[in-house]
């Protein structure tokens, strides 16, 4: 400290204070938000906090000051987290795809865009989704925010199990699919709850994989610092720490669901929540041993959710850890506030 002129102490004291963020942030994923909801709203921030120490790292660097060894530790320690945000694998080509490999695609419609103002948006954008879809050729597509009778792959896809929240509404998920469908189910989430989970029994060859579809419970609002400064301040982070406690007893209701199924899984969906939080690490560390396919196979920043200030992703595949993920990609199409996410999965890998 004593080699560092004003501004440099300055930054090394806020440094100092972001560091001790993040390090605790590695604590949240196993913070139930039942028990500290307000702790868990926290999560949504990890993204910013790495970001903003890394270039912290960068700059005490090049200023060739030994202050670097802060934030390089804290990111050391927090490597896993790290990856969570940006990833790099050996090549950004698609593998050979193998004899068993099916290929997924995981996207929230936003309900193909039928609320918004013009009939030419609303016209549009659900010819537009089906033509993505078409041209991406997936096996499986699970979708979210799905909006009944408002995309026409029936050609595509001759197996599908499509579950409205409730008889009169108008949206709720979609599994459709290449394969035979044998058995379909509806966790039925708390009925004053919009959102929901389903899963479908797809008999691939001689697999039968379960396809788990979620979209967990949703914020009140769309996350945008904009709408804090809006809003009550307390008010917005008490309301996004009850819809975390509410993920939790649903993903509570998905973990049933994956350990009574004598089949290999794959979970896809919307999590309305990120890769540093408690649900994520209750579905990939408890013991039914799933991957997330973005960490296997993806490259670059994660980003799924149109979010202006830094990548959210929020959006996952994650396959049965017996299946190889041979390629993962998420695509920036404007036609959601969400971006698909697809995979390539071998079922049954050498």
């Amino acid at each position: 400290m004593k080699n560092l002129n004003w501004f440099d102490k300055f930054l090394f004291l806020l440094n100092s204070l972001l560091a001790a963020a993040l390090l605790f942030s590695y604590l949240l994923p196993f913070i139930p938000p039942l028990k500290f909801s307000l702790l868990s709203v926290l999560s949504l921030g990890v993204p910013l906090l790495i970001l903003v120490n890394i270039g912290f790292l960068v700059y005490w660097i090049i200023r060739l000051k030994k202050q670097f060894l802060l934030p390089l530790i804290v990111l050391l320690l927090g490597f896993n987290h790290v990856t969570s945000i940006y990833e790099i694998n050996s090549s950004e080509e698609e593998k050979k795809t193998s004899e068993d490999a099916v290929r997924v695609l995981s996207y929230n419609v936003r309900h193909f865009s039928q609320y918004l103002s013009t009939k030419e948006q609303r016209e549009n954008v659900p010819k537009q989704i089906t033509a993505f879809i078409e041209e991406q050729h997936p096996d499986i597509v699970c979708m979210q925010e799905y909006y009944k009778g408002e995309i026409n792959v029936a050609s595509q896809f001759p197996y599908k199990y499509i579950k409205l929240k409730t008889k009169g509404a108008e949206f709720g998920l979609a599994i459709l699919s290449r394969y035979p469908i044998i058995n379909t189910y509806s966790l039925d989430f708390d009925s004053e709850s919009n959102n929901n989970g389903v899963y479908a029994d797809v008999v691939v060859g001689e697999d039968t994989l379960r396809v788990i579809n979620v979209h967990l419970q949703s914020f009140s609002q769309k996350p945008d610092l904009g709408n804090i400064e809006k809003e009550s301040s307390k008010r917005v982070w008490m309301g996004m720490g009850q819809t975390f406690a509410i993920q939790q007893i649903q993903v509570e209701k998905v973990l049933d669901v994956i350990r009574n199924t004598p089949y290999k899984v794959v979970v896809m969906g919307d999590f309305n929540n990120t890769a540093y939080s408690y649900i994520y690490r209750e579905l990939r560390s408890s013991g039914f041993g799933l991957n997330d396919a973005y960490k296997e196979a993806g490259n670059g920043f994660g980003r799924s959710f149109d979010f202006d200030y830094f990548p959210l992703r929020i959006d996952f595949i994650l396959p049965d850890e017996s299946m190889e993920v041979e390629s993962f990609e998420t695509m920036e199409v404007f036609y959601s506030d969400h971006f698909p996410v697809k995979a390539t999965l071998d079922l049954s890998p050498d």
